[in-house]
């Protein structure tokens, strides 16, 4: 053989060895105990149908497609079903925002009252903080998931100079050719293979739901999990928007804040973890994206306990379970490691901060199925007891997700039994005035407070409580704010 062959067939070999490497550098180990622990997890949440795409860089290290697109009609989800990503439409928005301002056509600094110049915004409100969610509250300060996203429909369409839809469609649905995503309406799901609507009726059993249809820079995009990585390959590689716009977009508007520009953004066990959730009724996706690793996971679902059951709305990617069996099995490089606990007798002391986030979400969830199975009231009252247990330090780790927890199974203990459920009260009284030291004017705080306190026969101590949501200082109406006036007018507080 000759010496060019050599050459030749060494280079062959070479390439191709890094090839391996490359595709090896995640086990099936790895890959295997993810797909079962996403398997385990539907059927759990019950999910119809589901579509799993995981990355590293550009290649695929699992794409799964499990269950049915159509109950009825026993049609399964496949790469093509079309599925409504809600909230993660946010992420397209912040894409054109940042396009709209590297073309000069819209500076971030901007007031939002200057495209709505007949509401009562405040002028210290700018663009970047609806953009961020800082709106409210302390403006710039605090962190709180709110509708008032939805404005920048209208700051877009204006600043495009056309509408929001026919920005959307020119700067990404068209250029990445996402033939396969498109926005919500009767008219583009026509003839289209389409993943039917789910939701859990009060015996816990699948049932037909409503598509919620419309388009906002909030909500109302359909896609596939391929046409997301499609989307999410374009942000890596800087072909949407430019670096600097993509780091800014990424990186947490503050300190202690969960998000940053149209997109969730925080650290956990060293690494940045960068996502956004989708939630409508019948409807759940997940968008994250681990750049220290260059792992990226799709995930979509035909009903909403994806996202629902973890609390998604509070800012913590760790409450899902779907996350952590991703940053277990991926991350971490820990298949063997369970990702459901099933052994609550150790008493055994321990400093393993994701064993401690694995009991809380699970005990999160827990609660959240107990409305629909009384087995799970009592395993998530067992996962509480054991994270107080060998984490005694309750209430330097509480956060919202963990007050929610504890005031749903009281709630859940009232409407199933009529009983009083008071197991967790001095840890609901501690928590709850740990957060509202910090923030005053929480209303999700303030609302969780105020009906532990009517679960407890204590009008007079939740009557400041509600008091506080009405009182707050731009604050936009929301849920809360109508269970805190109705209360208070049903329980003669204020005039009828």
């Amino acid at each position: 053989m000759s010496r060019l062959k050599y050459i030749t067939l060494g280079l062959f070999l070479a390439t191709h060895v890094i090839k391996a490497q490359q595709t090896q550098k995640f086990t099936p180990q790895q890959i295997n105990a993810f797909t079962k622990e996403i398997k385990t997890l539907k059927d759990y949440f019950k999910i119809p149908g589901m579509a799993v795409l995981v990355k590293y860089e550009d290649q695929t290290l699992l794409e799964d497609y499990l269950g049915w697109a159509d109950v009825a009609q026993k049609k399964p989800i496949d790469q093509n079903t079309l599925v409504p990503i809600a909230s993660l439409t946010k992420i397209f928005a912040a894409v054109l925002v940042f396009k709209l301002v590297e073309e000069g056509k819209l500076s971030l600094d901007e007031p939002l009252r200057k495209y709505f110049p007949k509401q009562s915004f405040t002028n210290k409100i700018l663009l970047k903080h609806i953009l961020s969610h800082t709106s409210q509250g302390d403006i710039g300060k605090q962190f709180y998931y709110s509708y008032r996203f939805g404005a920048l429909t209208r700051v877009i369409t204006k600043a495009a100079g056309m509408s929001f839809q026919q920005y959307l469609e020119k700067v990404i649905f068209e250029p990445l050719k996402l033939k396969n995503t498109r926005v919500l309406t009767k008219k583009s799901l026509k003839n289209t293979p389409f993943a039917k609507p789910y939701q859990l009726n009060d015996e816990g059993k699948a049932q037909k739901g409503k598509v919620e249809y419309g388009l906002s820079a909030s909500a109302g995009i359909v896609s596939t999990v391929r046409d997301l990585a499609k989307f999410n390959q374009a942000l890596d590689q800087n072909t949407l928007i430019s670096a600097q716009s993509k780091a800014q977009m990424m990186q947490a508007f503050g300190k202690n804040l969960a998000y940053g520009y149209g997109i969730f953004s925080q650290d956990f066990m060293g690494e940045k973890l960068v996502w956004g959730y989708g939630q409508y009724d019948c409807y759940s996706g997940l968008f994250l994206k681990i750049p220290g690793k260059k792992l990226s996971v799709f995930l979509l679902a035909n009903n909403n306990l994806m996202s629902d059951p973890a609390r998604l709305i509070y800012g913590d990617a760790t409450s899902s379970l779907f996350v952590l069996s991703f940053f277990k099995n991926f991350a971490l490089n820990q298949p063997q490691m369970p990702l459901l606990e099933s052994n609550l007798k150790t008493s055994k002391k321990t400093k393993d901060n994701f064993y401690r986030k694995k009991l809380l979400s699970q005990a999160l969830t827990a609660s959240f199925m107990a409305r629909y199975d009384k087995a799970q009231f009592e395993r998530s009252v067992k996962l509480l007891q054991q994270a107080f247990t060998q984490f005694p330090d309750y209430e330097n780790y509480a956060d919202l997700n963990l007050l929610h927890n504890l005031l749903f199974l009281k709630e859940v203990a009232f409407h199933k039994s009529q009983t009083s459920f008071n197991t967790f009260d001095p840890h609901i009284e501690k928590i709850g005035a740990k957060l509202l030291k910090m923030h005053p004017d929480n209303p999700y705080a303030n609302v969780y407070m105020g009906n532990f306190y009517v679960r407890n026969g204590q009008k007079q101590l939740a009557k400041p409580y509600y008091e506080r949501i009405v009182q707050a200082k731009n604050f936009s109406n929301f849920w809360y704010t109508s269970i805190a006036k109705n209360w208070l007018k049903k329980n003669g507080f204020t005039k009828k």
